[in-house]
Order: C-alpha cells, then sequence, then structure tokens
C-alpha cells in the first residue's frame, strides 16, 4: 500500500463539496463552549475558534494562551499536528479580537472559493467587453 498524495486528498475536498447542497454551517459548538467567561467577559484564555472546511486535516484553529508573565498569544494551526505559527505577545481583547477576524476572514474566503467551483459566483468577473479587456 503506497502512501496517499496530498493532491488526491485536495481533490476528494472539492469532490465533496461539489457534492454537497448548499449549507449553511451553524457555529461550531465546541468552539463556543469551550470559551470561559469571566464576570460576563470571555476569559482570552483557551478562546479557541476553528475554521470552515470539509476536512479536519485542512482546517485552521486559532487558540489564545497565557503565558506564565500575563501575555497572550494565540497559536495558529492547520489540522491536529502542525506546528502553531505563534503570534504575540498580545493583551486578552487583542488576543480575542485576532481569533474573531481570523476566523471571520478564513470563513468569508471558504464561501468565496466554494461559490466560484460551485458556478454560483465570480461570473461577473468573467464578461468581457467588446475589445478583450476585462
Amino acid at each position: 500500500m503506497s502512501q496517499s498524495d496530498p493532491t488526491d486528498h485536495a481533490l476528494a475536498a472539492i469532490a465533496s463539496i461539489l457534492e454537497q447542497p448548499e449549507r449553511h454551517p451553524e457555529p461550531e459548538p465546541a468552539a463556543v463552549a469551550a470559551t470561559p467567561v469571566v464576570a460576563g467577559l470571555l476569559e482570552a484564555e483557551g478562546y479557541s475558534k476553528t475554521g470552515p472546511g470539509p476536512m479536519e486535516a485542512i482546517r485552521f484553529r486559532w487558540t489564545v494562551r497565557r503565558e506564565a508573565n500575563g501575555e497572550y498569544y494565540v497559536d495558529e494551526t492547520i489540522g491536529e499536528n502542525s506546528r502553531p505559527i505563534v503570534t504575540g505577545p498580545l493583551t486578552g481583547d487583542a488576543a480575542i479580537k485576532l481569533v474573531d477576524e481570523s476566523e471571520s476572514e478564513a470563513r468569508r474566503r471558504f464561501d468565496l472559493l466554494k461559490s466560484e467551483m460551485t458556478g454560483r459566483g465570480g461570473a461577473p468577473n468573467l464578461v468581457r467587453n467588446d475589445s478583450g479587456e476585462m
């Protein structure tokens, strides 16, 4: 048995997107449940969100951690076994904001790619005028 090619995984992901009817996924309960709340405010340490995608192995995850010196860092990983890309030091509020913005941007880009792949978006960009310009 040979090892699988990463291209095969990418093609499988694309095929699964094209085969599924359009859905509007709800936020993942695990991301919401894992968020500690202190006195009505979000606690930065442990705050985490996961990006969209058809396969766990290619999903982004952003997690806030607090160092002993009180500074916060955001670890960005892809899948379960990747080394994190670390951003920081940050304040707790800035770390939460970075996680929220990163997840929102990933979801926006995923939805755009998905709509382009299924033929539901991007058509206005393909229209040319008579001179051949876009």
